[in-house]
């Protein structure tokens, strides 16, 4: 068992409204030479939580961060236009993700939230996870 200290949270970087599937991002992150799809969970924009790297198996979504962490993805985090970041979470998608962030800080309650925005210079995931889930 894997010692969870950190649950992070991203976006796939694709445009608001544009459904993406567990084999696409498996297949992008391949293509960038992972074993596999780097998140554990994929929120599908009707809010569906999808299975994606195991949770025994230690990602491959934020560099130095890997070893004793959780990632959460959700499909969106860009506007229409492909290249402007915005938090274009659906209501499902909301509550999807407090549900599972919920679910995992009582597997994993020493577990602190983060957004991939912290440890990367990027946008990701287009809003604060942080503070959004301060209260989990």
């Amino acid at each position: 068992m894997r010692k969870i200290n950190e649950i992070i949270v991203h976006c796939t970087a694709t445009p608001e409204g544009r459904n993406v599937t567990v084999a696409e991002v498996d297949k992008w992150h391949r293509a960038r030479g992972f074993n596999g799809i780097g998140y554990h969970y994929l929120i599908g924009l009707d809010g569906t939580v999808l299975k994606g790297r195991d949770i025994e198996l230690v990602g491959a979504h934020c560099l130095n961060h890997n070893a004793n962490s959780i990632g959460v993805c959700y499909v969106g985090g860009l506007a229409l236009d492909g290249k402007t970041a915005k938090d274009t979470r659906t209501i499902a998608q909301r509550n999807a993700l407090k549900s599972l962030l919920k679910d995992l800080k009582t597997k994993y309650p020493g577990a602190t939230i983060h957004g991939h925005r912290e440890y990367a210079n990027k946008a990701c995931p287009c809003f604060d996870a942080k503070n959004e889930y301060k209260d989990l």
